[in-house]
Order: C-alpha cells, then sequence, then structure tokens
C-alpha cells in the first residue's frame, strides 16, 4: 500500500499503515523529479510524502 499526503496527514496515513499491517511504515520524502503535482490522498494540497509498506 502507498499513501501520499500532504505535511498535515502524514500522521494519519503512518497510522493507517501500522494499523493495517502492523508493521513500521516507509516514509519518504517526495522530490520535485519523482511525483510531480500529484495531490494528498485526503486533501486537494500537494503531496509532500510517500507512506508505504514496503
Amino acid at each position: 500500500m502507498i499513501i501520499i499526503c500532504c505535511k498535515e496527514h502524514a500522521e494519519l496515513a503512518i497510522d493507517i499503515i501500522v494499523d493495517e499491517f502492523e508493521t513500521p511504515p516507509v516514509v519518504e520524502l517526495l522530490t520535485e523529479n519523482s511525483e510531480l503535482s500529484t495531490a494528498c490522498e485526503y486533501c486537494s494540497n500537494d503531496g509532500v510524502y510517500k507512506v508505504s509498506n514496503i
């Protein structure tokens, strides 16, 4: 599972990964080259973090 989120929703995304998979999440800062103009999955702000269980 991969969740793209803004700074405000990073904690929510981390909690969801921990609750669903019971493992520590991998949190990566998105760079301008990696995920251009990807929106947060919880609001309309730009995504800043990629939170995953991979």
